[in-house]
């Protein structure tokens, strides 16, 4: 409580806390009545293009993997400041800033303007909300804004989900049993509630190990967020590899098995991610990596939910709560970003 109090001066434990509120009211948000231009965009699309960096690119991660396995077209997250060579007019594009003035999502969003896309911005403001007043082919989302855009993961990905419903490329919902465990998990997380719970306790036997975040492919989003999560909230270094694609090459680094492998596998400390869903030969692939790894320092966290939606929401929760744990270990406001602040004032006096 103390450290919290001491260092967590932008209230990121806050925002943490109100993850599902700001998801439910943002999934309410979106709809055909309140936002009557989704009509407009309610028609039969070759696939959909995310555009996004950081905590602002998460959502077209979690819908592209959504997609995959039970989505009707493709959906793809892009980062960087061009589009792809291969986007035609057919795929719809969202384009998602929480601040509104990503410098590379804008450049994407303006090469996607120049080529005649239809837009979806989701924002809380800045130039790229700006740029739907200038544009018939462009449509706002709007977000609530005074926060960081990782803690605003909530308010950015139901929206983004919410349009995909409402214009029937996806038919994923949260059903209200489904919320109330989220929030439960939040509860039972929250390491200022549960100071000696298992998130705090894990946070601790992290604090002087190299983390490796390993899971199923179909866990990747959640994966990809904890790790952004742990570098920016925490400042720490993580890594991630995903089955069964690391058996094929990261699993020799790992030794263990006659053969040496990198000299620090052994004080790695593994995150395993699982879910329900887990294939049953990811399943096998996984518990022999565990019976044969060289470090001792191994926990298994436990996706929990009926659908994969909820399970990588869940799984989320976990780590947000986890990361943030780390940063006050290590003496650190998890809203810190000092370095990308440094960047994008050197960024702004350059042509």
């Amino acid at each position: 409580m103390r450290l919290a109090k001491a260092l967590d001066t932008d209230d990121m434990i806050g925002f943490t806390r109100r993850f599902v509120e700001d998801f439910r009211s943002g999934f309410k948000s979106v709809n055909l009545n309140l936002l009557p231009w989704i009509s407009d965009v309610n028609r039969s699309w070759s696939g959909i293009l995310c555009l996004g960096m950081g905590g602002s690119a998460a959502g077209g991660d979690f819908l592209s993997t959504l997609s995959t396995r039970e989505g009707a077209i493709p959906i793809i997250s892009h980062r960087g400041y061009d589009l792809p060579n291969w986007w035609t007019r057919d795929w719809l594009v969202i384009s998602t800033s929480y601040s509104g003035n990503t410098e590379e999502t804008l450049f994407a969003t303006r090469q996607a303007l120049e080529k005649g896309a239809t837009i979806i911005a989701v924002s809380s403001g800045g130039e790229l909300a700006g740029m739907c007043e200038l544009s018939s082919s462009m449509h706002l989302i709007s977000c609530p804004s005074g926060q960081p855009p990782r803690s605003a993961f909530g308010h950015i990905f139901s929206r983004q989900l919410a349009l995909l419903v409402e214009i029937g490329v996806m038919k994923y919902d949260l059903p209200n049993s489904a919320l109330t465990r989220l929030e439960k998990s939040i509860e039972d997380c929250d390491i200022i509630a549960n100071p000696e719970g298992d998130v705090a306790s894990l946070a601790l036997n992290l604090m002087r190990r190299q983390i490796a975040i390993l899971g199923p492919n179909e866990l990747g989003p959640a994966m990809i967020r904890f790790k952004n999560q742990l570098n920016e909230n925490a400042a720490r270094f993580a890594r991630i590899g995903e089955f069964p694609e690391m058996n094929h090459n990261e699993l020799v680094a790992w030794g263990g098995v006659g053969d040496d492998g990198d000299p620090d596998a052994s004080e790695q400390a593994i995150i395993l991610m699982s879910w329900q869903g887990l294939h049953p030969r990811v399943e096998k692939r996984m518990d022999w990596f565990i019976s044969n790894s060289p470090s001792e320092y191994a926990w298994k966290l436990q996706g929990e939910g009926e659908t994969l939606l909820e399970c990588l929401l869940h799984i989320c929760i976990m780590m947000d709560w986890l990361s943030i744990a780390l940063a006050l270990l290590h003496g650190k406001n998890p809203s810190a970003i000092k370095p990308i602040i440094s960047l994008k004032d050197f960024l702004s006096q350059s042509d």
